[in-house]
């Protein structure tokens, strides 16, 4: 009788453990699942004003990556950001400009491409511009060397040297451009495609649940392996 019960409350943990491991596994999987549903940042086409959605005392909320912008003001300065990479992939020279908001702070805008910079002339430091685009947070490895007149990477840190003006942290890409003249025509970078999660973390949850399923699988088995090896030492 009580080595009856002694088997069945083996058996009983067996399957407790056994349970707990698959449960385990099956919550993994629930995350892994979840975090790939929401990985792509999903397109919201409505235009913010750009102060209503980021300040430029603080980070770029994440809430606000990937959001349609708009503000206005001026260009006060240009530069060079070369080996760019846009949403197709494609790797070329960016032309970069700073501007000043129509308060004291100023934002990088990604306007086209560096082989197009003159190709508006009538743009100048005191010309009012009207622009749209997508607000992208800073870059945070180097594509070149920094110098005055080229960005090592987009992120407007770089720039607290040269200016006193409090200045958003990320850029925009534009979309568009207007001046009191019309609209501006130029060619424009596609806008890479964003994500909210790391792929690395994706599948780092389906590798526990392997190892929840397996450690489940070693316990099942365990019993079997120790009634064999009984009968072999008999």
């Amino acid at each position: 009788m009580n080595s009856r019960l002694k088997k069945f409350g083996q058996g009983l943990l067996v399957l407790l453990l056994a349970s707990s491991f698959i449960a385990l596994g099956i919550w993994q999987l629930h995350r892994a699942q979840d975090m790939k549903k929401s990985a792509t940042v999903a397109v919201d086409t409505q235009i913010y004003p750009l102060t209503d959605i980021a300040s430029a005392n603080g980070s770029l909320p994440p809430e606000s990556i990937g959001k349609i912008v708009s503000t206005s003001g001026h260009y006060i300065a240009n530069f060079k950001a070369p080996n760019q990479n846009d949403g197709e992939g494609r790797i070329a020279d960016w032309d970069v400009a700073l501007l000043q908001n129509e308060t004291d702070t100023a934002i990088l805008v990604v306007r086209g491409l560096w082989k197009d910079r003159l190709a508006n002339p009538e743009i100048v430091m005191s010309t009012n511009v009207e622009i749209t685009g997508t607000l992208l947070p800073h870059q945070n490895d180097d594509r070149a060397e920094n110098t005055a007149q080229q960005l090592s990477r987009l992120d407007s840190s770089l720039l607290t040297g040269m200016t006193q003006m409090q200045l958003f942290d990320g850029f925009i890409l534009e979309k568009s451009e207007s001046t009191r003249s019309g609209a501006v025509t130029r060619t424009r970078i596609e806008t890479p495609v964003l994500t909210s999660g790391v792929p690395g973390f994706y599948w780092q949850h389906i590798s526990y649940v392997v190892i929840w399923w397996l450690m489940a699988l070693v316990i099942l088995w365990l019993p079997f392996y120790s009634r064999r090896g009984n009968r072999i030492d008999s």
